[in-house]
C-alpha cells in the first residue's frame, strides 16, 4: 500500500473548512480513513495544527480534534537528522524542507499538498490532494 505524507495545509483546509480546498482534502483525508493509502504526518504539523485550531476551536475541542488525526494518520519522525538536512537544502522554506525530509525517511511515494511549489526539487514528490485518487486507481 501507498504510503504518503500530508502537508500541514491539506488538514487544516479541512479542519477549518477552509473553501475551496476542503472538498479535495477531504477525499484524500478519507482515503487513509478508508485503508486505501497510508496517510503519514510529519510530527511539528501536530503542533502546528494544534495552535491553529485551537485558536478557531478551543483547547478542549482541539485535543478531540488532534486524538481523531492521531486515530487516522501515522507520524513521521522529525529528529536531527532531518533537521541538518532541510538546513543544508537550497530550497527556501524550511518548514516544507523539514517536511520533505520527513517524507523521504519514511518512505512515502508523495506528499499531498495544496502548494506543490514549496516542493520544488524535493526526493518526494508533491502531489495536490485532488490527484490522491486518481493516483490510486491506477
Amino acid at each position: 500500500m501507498k504510503k504518503v505524507l500530508f502537508d500541514t495545509n491539506v488538514l487544516l483546509d479541512v479542519l477549518l473548512d477552509r473553501n475551496p480546498f476542503a472538498e479535495a482534502g477531504a477525499a484524500a483525508w478519507l482515503a487513509v480513513e478508508t485503508g486505501l493509502v497510508r496517510g503519514l504526518l510529519a510530527a511539528h504539523a501536530v503542533t502546528t495544527i494544534h495552535y491553529l485550531v485551537r485558536k478557531e476551536m478551543g483547547a478542549a475541542r482541539t485535543k478531540r480534534v488532534i486524538a481523531s488525526i492521531l486515530s487516522v494518520f501515522e507520524v513521521a519522525a522529525v529528529g536531527k537528522d532531518a533537521l541538518n538536512e532541510a538546513l543544508q537544502s537550497s530550497l527556501n522554506d524550511f518548514e516544507d524542507v523539514v517536511t520533505a525530509a520527513a517524507a523521504r525517511s519514511a518512505g512515502c511515494a508523495h506528499i499531498v499538498t495544496r502548494d506543490p511549489k514549496g516542493f520544488r526539487g524535493s526526493v518526494v514528490p508533491p502531489l495536490p490532494p485532488e490527484a490522491l485518487m486518481p493516483l490510486l486507481r491506477n
